[in-house]
């Protein structure tokens, strides 16, 4: 199967992890929403799903007959992979351990399942030799103790880990202690010219980091932020920093992460609430959807219009976890 152009005349993959349940029909709105607004992209769009192994017995593979026939139907591959390395102790590992999947040597873009496409892929300006990923997060990681070290003591004890230039990665138009300064995405997609290679050096830095942190991180959590921990730090050892890609295109006018569905009717754009409500539509992907009950609450039955008119979209509150307690506090919160 041919691989999609981009401006730059270069191809690539799409990777998603798949499982059973949430995830599962995430990937399905991916699908839907990647064939209906990228028709030009026409490369692999794989779904990595984990497949049972001495790490994780009982993984949730992917097997719902209507699912996988639905994904499918909208020419995605579903292959099973092996925990080799996190496994049930760390699910976010799934990510990392995936990336084994794909063809050597084949530029890769990797989403998070709970991501819609809004617009071309071949339109984004990748450059696959200049790695990146997602710069739309927040200040979780590291978590400050009082005299406890700083920002740049923890950070620059993982960059001297693996002996990397930790002052080339620094943002020296944000102050001093300030968590913009420091080299720190959201995973919810990078992109590299070889998965292969990433993947590597992914697993390596994760696992050290996992099984020998330094000091420095004695007090700090690793569960879920360990991918977010290393993956800066991959990013910036292949070359790629946070200004590879111009901004806009990716989680902007091309991609949304919603992270989960009431999260999207209460702070993303009404071109955003449009995709969804239109390519969950057509009777063939609304039947299997209809599986899924916070899919069947949100979108087919409109409560997610009602979480929407809890808010001012153009004056949302600043933090996310505010945003998240008045939809539950009203009783609209499903995941």
């Amino acid at each position: 199967m041919a691989q999609n152009s981009t401006e730059t005349g270069q191809r690539f993959n799409i990777l998603l992890v798949g499982q059973s349940g949430r995830l599962g029909f995430e990937a399905l709105l991916f699908a839907a929403s990647l064939r209906a607004e990228s028709p030009g992209f026409d490369g692999r769009l794989i779904i990595a799903t984990p497949a049972p192994s001495p790490l994780w017995p009982d993984a949730p593979t992917l097997e719902q007959p209507d699912l996988v026939a639905a994904l499918e139907d909208l020419g995605a591959e579903i292959l099973p992979f092996e925990n080799a390395i996190f496994g049930r102790s760390y699910r976010h590992g799934n990510k990392i351990e995936a990336l084994r999947l794909l063809p050597e040597g084949e530029p890769f873009v990797f989403f998070d399942s709970d991501t819609l496409v809004l617009d071309e892929l071949g339109d984004v300006p990748f450059d696959f030799d200049r790695p990146s990923a997602s710069l739309r997060r927040e200040a979780t990681w590291p978590v400050l103790e009082l005299y406890g070290p700083g920002y740049t003591q923890t950070w620059k004890s993982l960059y001297d880990m693996f002996d990397l230039d930790f002052e080339s990665s620094l943002d020296l138009t944000q102050p001093d202690e300030y968590w913009r300064r420091y080299l720190y995405f959201n995973a919810g997609y990078f992109y590299y010219r070889c998965p292969r290679e990433f993947g590597s050096l992914f697993e390596r830095f994760a696992r050290t980091i996992r099984d020998a942190p330094p000091p420095e991180l004695v007090c700090q959590p690793l569960d879920p932020w360990l991918d977010q921990v290393a993956l800066p730090l991959v990013i910036h050892a292949l070359g790629g920093g946070r200004d590879a890609l111009p901004a806009g295109y990716l989680d902007g006018s091309t991609t949304c992460h919603y992270r989960l569905l009431p999260m999207l009717y209460a702070r993303e754009s009404d071109a955003v609430v449009e995709v969804l409500e239109t390519v969950t539509a057509p009777n063939r992907i609304k039947r299997v959807l209809k599986g899924h009950d916070p899919i069947k609450r949100m979108v087919y039955q409109g409560r997610g219009h009602k979480v929407r008119a809890l808010f001012d979209q153009d004056n949302l509150p600043r933090k996310e976890q505010a945003i998240r307690n008045t939809i539950k506090r009203n009783g609209f919160w499903m995941r």
